[in-house]
């Protein structure tokens, strides 16, 4: 493999476990943005309690994160 070639696969990988980690963002237990959250504030819905989180920015947070999966998603594809 020559040097192009390497950069090239070291980029990829870069992608792909940028891709891993924002998708453990949206899920993880731990994360800012997680699912977790947005349980939390459909159990509050259902409940008639105020929201326990943002929602609107929690939303537009987690869009964030998908947005740049299927662009980095796009890129691996295209290559």
């Amino acid at each position: 493999m020559d040097e192009k070639e390497m950069k090239k696969q070291m980029e990829r990988e870069h992608k792909e476990s940028e891709v891993r980690t924002l998708i453990n963002r949206l899920s993880a237990s731990s994360s800012d943005i997680g699912d977790w959250k947005i349980i939390k504030c459909y159990e509050a819905k259902l409940q008639d309690k105020p929201m326990p989180y943002d929602l609107a920015e929690l939303i537009s947070e987690r869009q964030k994160v998908r947005d740049r999966i299927n662009e980095l998603q796009g890129e691996l594809e295209s290559e």
